[in-house]
C-alpha cells in the first residue's frame, strides 16, 4: 500500500505504543525497588543494601531527617500563610492568552485557506467572506479579552474576596 495505511496496522502501532508506555515505568519500578536499600525489620533506623554487601546505614545518627525541608533552612511560623489572589489573576490572565493565541492559529488557518492560489473564483469568494467574518470575530474575542485586562491591571493590587 503506498500512501494508505490499514486500520489494523494503524491500531497495532497505538497498541504497540500503548504497551511500550506502560512497560517502561513499570520496570523503572521494578529496578528501583530491587536496587535501593531496604530497612533492617529488626532494626528499622537502619537501611542497608541486598546488592553492596556490608553496606549499611544508620538514620538514627541523623536527628534531622525527620523535620520539614525547606530550601535547606528551617522552617519558621506556621504553614498557613496569608496569600494574595493577585497573582491567580496572573496565572488566570496567562492561560487566557494562551487559549487566544490558540484562536489566532485557527483564524491564521482560515485566512490562509481563503488565499490559496488552489481555490476557485466562485468559492473564493465565500472564502474570503468567510476569512473576513472570521477575522472581525478574532478582532471582537481579542477586544473583549484585553478590556478584561485592562479592568484587572486597573485594579493594581486591590482585588479582594
Amino acid at each position: 500500500m503506498s500512501g494508505i495505511e490499514s486500520v489494523p496496522s494503524a491500531y497495532l502501532s497505538i497498541g504497540f505504543l500503548a504497551i511500550l508506555g506502560i512497560i517502561m515505568p513499570l520496570t523503572n519500578f521494578l529496578i528501583t525497588w530491587v536496587v535501593r536499600p531496604k530497612v533492617d525489620p529488626a532494626r528499622p533506623h537502619i537501611t542497608k543494601s541486598y546488592l553492596l554487601e556490608g553496606y549499611e546505614v544508620d538514620h538514627s545518627l541523623y536527628p534531622r531527617r525527620l523535620t520539614t525541608f525547606e530550601c535547606g533552612s528551617e522552617p519558621v511560623g506556621d504553614a498557613m500563610i496569608q496569600f494574595h489572589f493577585q497573582y491567580y489573576w496572573y496565572a488566570i490572565i496567562f492561560l487566557v492568552f494562551d487559549v487566544a493565541f490558540m484562536f489566532l492559529v485557527l483564524g491564521g488557518m482560515v485566512v490562509g485557506n481563503a488565499t490559496s492560489s488552489e481555490l476557485a473564483e466562485s468559492s473564493r469568494a465565500t472564502a474570503v467572506e468567510d476569512a473576513k467574518m472570521a477575522m472581525l470575530i478574532l478582532a471582537t474575542f481579542f477586544i473583549t479579552m484585553s478590556a478584561g485586562v485592562w479592568y484587572v491591571f486597573r485594579k493594581r493590587g486591590r482585588i479582594y474576596i
